[in-house]
């Protein structure tokens, strides 16, 4: 450790506040003359040389010292006012044990004093080192944070190219492949009318093909609705959801009761595919893990908030697994769904026991959200 150099107005000052210690000193000294005399001419001097060697340094109480020396010396040694000694034996002997003892008080003072230096310097080190550690633990929060930004950005980014994708491969699917099938469909067709002039081998081939051409075509058909639904373009969210609830429902025989108000207004394109997709992934879910033979799906609008709430009667999810998917450290379909969500502003809260599991989501209704979904459908 190195000790600070004292600046001039620092050291000028402890100067004077050592004059001015070794001066009060002598002034107390023969103000208690009556009552004192002759004896004890030290007595106050050493409350100045214990000031000065604790406040002011070496060299202050060094002065103090030779000032109250000499002070002492002329004023308070007998004859008094004069150096001359009346006993210069004695007179010196206490001077030298004065110097002595003096020089002890400063050799502690500084002692003192540097310990303190050290100390405080220590207390000096340790608050920079402990601003520079919160400097960094918040520039390195602040890159985590813009580093998690720019992930959900880009989670949100490759969401939306996703969609895009699936709407584009439906739209191919729907009218490419779907126009193919369409025209082999009527060429078997009018090969079936001239059936007559086939064996009966050939007239069951035929037969087998327009059936296996009309599988294909609804198989396509279902593919590309789940892809992306074109009535959620076309008529909205209600109809979608109504459609794929019936074919959910054929196909897994769960009785799902769908209650949306009719006076529900269109969302954007984000919010109803982000809405339609987690039907789809709660229904998937009680269908492959609950063992429910019914459910409930339900979304309104409160508090410019769209609410979505997906309920069944089955066996509910354990506590473990509900900290999971909490914690988001399992589950593809609940972190993607809470992904979607948090891209817009909601939230998504799972509550499960013995009776059951409710999904409940909670998506703002932004003041743009009109204009903002007319501008999608026109694009």
């Amino acid at each position: 450790m190195e000790i600070q150099p004292i600046s001039n107005n620092a050291g000028i000052r402890r100067y004077v506040l050592a004059i001015l210690a070794a001066v009060s000193a002598l002034v107390l000294r023969r103000l208690l003359a009556p009552m004192m005399g002759e004896q004890n001419a030290y007595h106050t001097a050493w409350l100045a040389v214990v000031f000065s060697a604790w406040y002011c340094g070496v060299g202050p109480a060094i002065l103090t010292v030779l000032l109250d020396l000499v002070g002492i010396w002329y004023w308070f040694l007998p004859p008094g006012n004069s150096f001359h000694l009346v006993d210069p034996k004695t007179a010196i002997s206490g001077m030298l044990g004065f110097l002595v003892f003096s020089c002890f008080i400063v050799a502690l003072g500084e002692g003192h004093r540097r310990a303190l230096a050290k100390s405080r310097w220590a207390e000096d080190e340790l608050r920079n080192a402990h601003g520079e550690l919160e400097r960094k633990v918040q520039q390195r929060t602040a890159e985590l944070s813009r580093a998690n930004e720019n992930l959900r950005e880009l989670s949100g980014r490759l969401q939306q190219l996703r969609d895009e994708e699936r709407r584009h491969l439906a739209r191919e699917l729907h009218d490419s492949v779907g126009q193919m099938l369409a025209a082999l469909s009527m060429n078997l067709a009018k090969v079936r009318s001239q059936g007559d002039r086939l064996d009966p081998a050939a007239m069951r081939a035929l037969v087998e093909n327009v059936g296996i051409v009309d599988q294909i075509t609804k198989e396509i058909r279902t593919i590309s609705h789940l892809l992306h639904p074109p009535l959620l373009d076309v008529a909205g969210l209600a109809s979608a959801v109504r459609w794929y609830v019936d074919g959910f429902s054929e196909r897994s025989k769960i009785n799902v009761n769908v209650e949306i108000p009719a006076d529900v207004s269109r969302l954007s394109n984000e919010m109803e595919i982000t809405i339609f997709r987690l039907v789809q992934e709660c229904l998937t879910n009680i269908h492959r893990h609950s063992g429910s033979d019914t459910a409930t799906i339900v979304i309104r609008e409160e508090d410019h908030r769209v609410v979505v709430e997906i309920k069944d009667a089955g066996k509910g999810i354990s506590l473990e697994k509900q900290l999971e998917l909490s914690s988001d450290r399992t589950g593809v379909g609940f972190r993607g769904m809470r992904e979607r969500l948090r891209q817009l502003g909601g939230e998504l809260d799972i509550q499960s026991d013995g009776r059951g599991t409710a999904v409940r989501a909670r998506l703002p209704i932004q003041s743009d959200t009109s204009a903002v979904m007319e501008q999608e459908r026109a694009s």
